[in-house]
């Protein structure tokens, strides 16, 4: 049996207490207490008084009846070992028989040997893609759990154990007074190991932004680039540490951390950070898409040109994105985002193979720069975009079997990630310098065939992608507007009213990426310093400041970062807009 946690061994503790308060004194259930038999069941002992030592409960009247109550205080002086009462199983016979047994019954059976082989094979099936299956799945859940906070769909989930007990039969064992019903999902216990936390942070972490960073070591040059990209790297990885700061301190999500710290004020604001940072990243996707399919096509057509154009492709998007969002349920959005993960990755070697070769044959583009003083603002925006994932951070915690290994695993992987980033950006700004574009696989040959597979795929990657992105801001704003127990499920009229937000919400995104296709790399920047660097180094720091810190020095330092946040969202936000103005 497994052991007690020292969280699991305080509730235990707690209830002990609790219940102690109740019980007469100079009973107990331990197993060393005095057991003598009464004279008779019915009556209490007449030997006992209080200065004895404990005796067993069952002495006293209907002690086998209350036997349970005495048995909480009991566990509760076990400490930490596996507390239960219970008495030797005795093993069924099947738990001697050979795993591909199959009883007499079973073999006689029309059919049975046949149906046990069948079952033999999907089991084997079973235990090769159930990890996988398990990996992807968990990975959307978290998008469900976004930035801790408990986004899931109550109308779908919450209501089928309640339909389940409906439909039932009552028989002698079911319950005469169902469960509480609930739109609030129950807490499950972490149960992800550390290698499957290792991948899931890295999936968290490599996503479109990735792309965007070649551009950006234009606008910023080589050096600058490469600094700005660690720099940005170290001060996320303190705000990371200060969330968590907060985070064992008060528990719960992101949100629930400002309400706690800050109010409800705060708690919006939080949200409406995170709303605003995710339909940001939807709508760069989208113009990232189109632009890319673009290009793909002008590849492969036989004519000179395509007559379809960027703002076209934006809106034959809508058409995939609009049925997507309507999905209650993320977690069957799988195999998409598992399809997005492959092509992304293909995509990346493919980078790395090119960029390498043609630097060790032809050395580093004559036009590339160490420093560029008039778009290196640009790059300050699109490194805090790429780094930005702290959204789940939390919920990746909370999903580990030992959260306490959580900080440690964090900066391996930010470790890793900024050497990818830096290398991607850096490699192939050498490559192509002044002529890198903000879709980096359109510098690549066109005319190979392999090319034009990896600007298809990845295209289709981050397009299957959106809608899990797009999934935590709607699922913010339909809870501000519908309230969160205000499930579609009772009512047709409010699912169709949500099904029509949806709906809304996804035609605003083509509309937003329609206004930002003209310079995507500008579009990325704006999101990333106005939308991005109050969830990564204002609100952390705020929230330790107002919650956590005490020493003055520690209080200090979060000021300082708050203010290097502020002035960075207002610094690189304006520059960015004057720069896209001036065109």
């Amino acid at each position: 049996m497994a052991e007690s946690t020292p969280a699991d061994h305080e509730r235990t503790q707690a209830e002990a207490d609790v219940v102690s308060r109740h019980l007469p004194d100079g009973y107990t259930a331990e197993p060393t207490a005095l057991s003598a038999e009464p004279s008779n069941a019915s009556e209490t002992p007449p030997n006992v008084t209080p200065s004895s030592e404990p005796q067993d409960s069952l002495r006293l009247q209907g002690g086998d009846m209350h036997r349970e109550i005495f048995k909480i205080g009991a566990r509760a002086k076990l400490g930490q070992r596996s507390a239960t009462f219970a008495h030797p199983t005795v093993r069924k016979p099947s738990t001697f028989q050979p795993p591909n047994h199959i009883s007499a019954s079973d073999q006689m059976a029309p059919g049975g040997f046949r149906r046990h082989f069948v079952q033999q094979k999907q089991t084997r099936l079973h235990a090769v893609t159930a990890p996988v299956t398990r990996n992807f799945v968990s990975f959307l859940a978290l998008y469900g759990n976004f930035a801790g906070e408990d986004l899931a769909e109550s109308e779908e989930a919450s209501l089928a154990t309640t339909e389940e007990e409906e439909e039932a039969q009552p028989t002698e064992t079911r319950p005469l007074l169902g469960r509480r019903k609930s739109t609030r999902r129950p807490i499950k216990p972490g149960d992800a190991g550390t290698t499957k936390s290792f991948f899931t942070l890295l999936k968290a972490f490599i996503g479109t932004g990735i792309m965007f960073l070649p551009k950006a070591f234009k606008n910023g040059g080589i050096l600058f680039s490469s600094i700005t990209l660690i720099t940005v790297s170290l001060l996320s990885c303190l705000s990371f540490h200060l969330l968590l700061l907060c985070r064992r301190r008060y528990g719960g999500g992101y949100g629930e951390l400002g309400l706690a710290i800050g109010g409800p004020k705060l708690r919006s604001l939080i949200l409406a950070s995170i709303t605003l940072s995710q339909i940001g990243f939807v709508c760069s996707g989208i113009i990232f898409v189109a632009e890319n399919l673009r290009s793909f096509l002008n590849a492969v057509s036989p004519g000179p040109t395509v007559a379809i154009g960027t703002k076209a492709l934006i809106a034959i998007q809508l058409i995939l994105l609009i049925p997507l969002s309507l999905i209650r349920d993320i977690s069957r959005l799988g195999p998409s985002a598992m399809l997005a993960d492959v092509f992304i990755f293909i995509g990346l070697f493919y980078i790395w193979y090119y960029d390498i070769s043609t630097l060790t044959t032809s050395g580093m583009h004559p036009s590339v720069q160490l420093f560029n003083p008039r778009d290196f603002t640009l790059t300050i925006g699109s490194a805090i975009f790429t780094f930005e994932g702290i959204g789940l951070i939390l919920p990746i915690q909370s999903s580990m079997k030992e959260p306490s290994k959580f900080p440690r695993l964090l900066y391996i992987v930010m470790v890793i990630i900024t050497i990818i980033f830096t290398s991607v950006g850096a490699l192939c700004y050498a490559t192509f310098g002044y002529h890198t574009r903000v879709e980096i696989i359109s510098n690549y040959p066109q005319t190979n065939k392999l090319v034009n597979a990896v600007q298809f795929l990845y295209s289709l990657a981050v397009l299957v992608g959106t809608p899990v992105q797009l999934f935590p801001a709607t699922r913010i704003m339909e809870t501000k507007i519908f309230g969160d127990g205000n499930s579609g499920k009772r009512s047709w009229s409010t699912k169709w009213k949500k099904n029509a937000f949806r709906t809304a919400i996804s035609v605003l995104c083509g509309l937003i990426s329609i206004l930002g296709a003209s310079d995507l790399d500008k579009f990325v920047a704006l999101i990333g310093a106005f939308a991005c660097v109050p969830l990564v180094y204002i609100y952390p720091a705020y929230l330790h400041y107002r919650g956590v810190a005490q020493s003055p020095w520690v209080r200090a330092g979060d000021l300082v970062l708050c203010v290097i946040g502020l002035a960075a969202m207002i610094y690189s936000t304006t520059v960015t807009l004057l720069t896209w103005i001036q065109g």
